[in-house]
């Protein structure tokens, strides 16, 4: 009589136990930096929505206003956030210097976001790269973040 054992040994359901855990840790890091492009895609877009409302709001008061959340409803339905966390933002005079809407002479912003691809995002290279850290306290690094606790992220800022 002949005994067959049919079956899987031990040995071939560790190694196919091992080759799913390695694919499957490559899926999900792949899907980590989509997920990450998918993000600053959006900020981006953000902050250009952000810009052509701050623009139309120029248009109607000749200055822009003091904080972004002027803009709701008349210039743009809502103000975007980063994770409900407002993006950086900073009226100015032409030369740069603080002001408020109410002296009238606020002719110029600041606007920024903190991408997570650091420098390697496209739009790194049309953005403003401005340091008026003095005054406005967002630095112009691309590679370390719009403000100094905002290390490990790159910095996309826009003026006009």
């Amino acid at each position: 009589m002949k005994n067959s054992n049919r079956g899987f040994t031990l040995i071939e359901l560790l190694v196919v136990i091992a080759i799913i855990g390695i694919l499957s840790s490559v899926v999900l890091a792949s899907l980590n930096s989509a997920r990450e492009k998918s993000r600053d895609a959006k900020r981006v877009s953000d902050i250009k929505q952000l810009q052509l409302a701050l623009e139309l709001y120029y248009d109607t008061n000749q200055e822009y206003p003091d904080v972004l959340t002027s803009l709701a409803s008349t210039y743009i339905a809502n103000v975007p956030t980063d994770n409900s966390v407002p993006y950086l933002y900073d009226n100015l005079t032409s030369a740069g210097a603080a002001c408020s809407a109410a002296s009238g002479v606020c002719s110029t912003y600041h606007l920024a976001a903190n991408l997570e691809q650091e420098t390697t995002h496209a739009a790194f290279q049309g953005d403003a790269d401005w340091n008026n850290t003095p005054v406005d306290s967002i630095t112009e690094e691309d590679g370390t973040g719009c403000t100094s606790s905002a290390a490990g992220y790159g910095c996309y800022d826009v003026r006009n």
